[in-house]
């Protein structure tokens, strides 16, 4: 029986249609580098953090199903940031880890393998033109720490995209995010200036990130991949292997 990978995240990772085109997440992006007999089943949802997700018993059907052999790909950050809304906000260092814990709980506890990302980068240029250096810290600190003391392969998106859009021009990363010109998308008549949610270029590009990543991490994570040896660069952040 061929691993299943099962995807709990935020809106920058979930599952898009027609009616929200284009944008796109990257548990959209990374299918094309899995190999095709791989089901991926995203789970993500917009808006959710480790909180919400559990709350609203987001977390209780992937224990159901996931099996021996599977992967749970964990990526939230986003929204446990949100001091002002006591239903998402966690806590980077108590309820966010405790969180964490509880998603590499349910892999484990049913043979399956979990694997953290950190979050993806906001494109949010200052005034001097500089990319902001704050953008997801603490969250990111934190999900690297429980990557080690749980011993769980963390990928680190969120240090592999910042270095991506510094080093791009700021005309062509636009595009990869949801910012949009009056008229361009039916779905956006009124066009949009969105520079956290992705357009599916941009899916696909940290999708190939995370693929990058994988193929870092080696063993079974890489044999996920349409043949790795072939999936060129090199991974810009900090991987944690198990």
């Amino acid at each position: 029986m061929k691993p299943r990978i099962f995807w709990a995240g935020d809106s920058t990772v979930t599952q898009n249609d027609y009616t929200t085109y284009p944008q796109s997440g990257i548990g959209q992006g990374i299918r094309l580098f899995i190999k095709k007999e791989i089901e991926i089943k995203n789970h993500a949802m917009n808006g959710r953090s480790t909180k919400s997700f559990i709350d609203e018993f987001r977390l209780a059907p992937i224990y159901d199903e996931i099996t021996k052999g599977d992967f749970l790909f964990i990526e939230f950050g986003h929204n446990d940031e949100k001091v002002q809304d006591p239903s998402r906000y966690t806590d980077p260092y108590g309820e966010y880890r405790i969180n964490l814990e509880k998603y590499i709980n349910v892999a484990r506890n049913k043979g399956a393998y979990p694997v953290l990302i950190t979050s993806l980068y906001r494109r949010n240029f200052l005034e001097d033109g500089t990319l902001s250096q704050i953008e997801h810290r603490d969250y990111q600190e934190s999900m690297k720490n429980t990557a080690k003391e749980c011993q769980v392969p963390c990928i680190d998106l969120c240090t592999a995209s910042k270095k991506l859009l510094e080093s791009t021009p700021k005309e062509i990363s636009e595009n990869w995010f949801m910012n949009l010109k009056p008229g361009e998308f039916p779905n956006f008549p009124e066009g949009k200036e969105d520079n956290t949610h992705l357009q599916w270029n941009g899916a696909m590009i940290f999708g190939r990130i995370v693929a990058l990543g994988l193929k870092a991490l080696g063993g079974r994570y890489a044999d996920l991949l349409i043949e790795p040896d072939k999936l060129t660069g090199v991974f810009e952040g900090e991987i944690i292997n198990e």
